[in-house]
């Protein structure tokens, strides 16, 4: 007979701060319940746009780079992740799920200590301020799937509350860009995880079934009729 302990507990999906220098996390956020589905686009960088092939096209592309690429393709995901308070009531909720919901929309926001410090620079005639640099973002979805990546857009539904009126369930649609070694410098802790993505995306397509030109009614590459 099968015990409730014998059944593996699921992996979840999340985001981990990572400190971009050090390696170090510096927060993890765990998703209550992992997404039903994960939209993803992929977009070629392709080096030659949109050429004319020779046939009366309008494009205005080199035909000599019709097959080149100009580095790693632009890639996006979007999933809508759930947060419900009352799926966890043996955790304590007084602030419903507040601490979820502020440390996601934190993802994109700057500290208090960093735009005090930047008004400072200000009032003290600082000419440039550089932008906020943030904590290097990554997204784990198993551990095939380890992304750095920005966070692009989100998306917060709240259709729940207590009697404070603190939010207890909430459903928010977030958009991330995969982060590649043509958006990070060169050696960045961040290019490197890419790479380590890309390789192991190399690895997967390595022992997928192969076909045949023989099932696509073909006897060799350019056969004609």
């Amino acid at each position: 007979m099968t015990r409730y302990a014998d059944i593996p507990k699921p992996i979840r999906s999340g985001i981990v701060l990572v400190d971009p220098e050090r390696g170090t996390p510096q927060r993890v956020i765990v998703l209550q319940f992992n997404p039903d589905t994960l939209e993803r686009s992929v977009a070629p960088q392709s080096a030659g746009g949109e050429g004319d092939s020779g046939g009366g096209g309008s494009g205005s592309g080199d035909k000599n780079e019709a097959l080149r690429l100009k580095g790693p393709a632009e890639e996006s995901w979007k999933f809508t992740a759930e947060i419900d308070a009352t799926d966890q009531l043996e955790i304590s909720a007084p602030e419903g799920i507040h601490p979820q919901l502020a440390a996601l929309e934190m993802l994109v926001q700057p500290t208090t200590a960093q735009l005090r410090e930047a008004t400072r620079l200000a009032k003290n005639g600082t000419i440039e301020i550089s932008p906020t640099e943030m904590p290097l973002t990554l997204f784990t979805w198993g551990g095939k799937r380890v992304i750095p990546v920005r966070l692009t857009e989100m998306s917060i539904n709240e259709s729940a509350f207590d009697v404070n009126l603190n939010p207890i369930r909430a459903s928010l649609s977030l958009g991330l860009k995969l982060l590649t070694v043509s958006d990070l410098p060169p050696g960045h802790r961040g290019a490197e995880l890419y790479l380590a993505h890309l390789a192991q995306k190399e690895r997967l397509a390595g022992i997928g079934t192969l076909g045949s030109l023989g099932s696509l009614g073909l006897n060799g590459v350019g056969a004609g009729r």
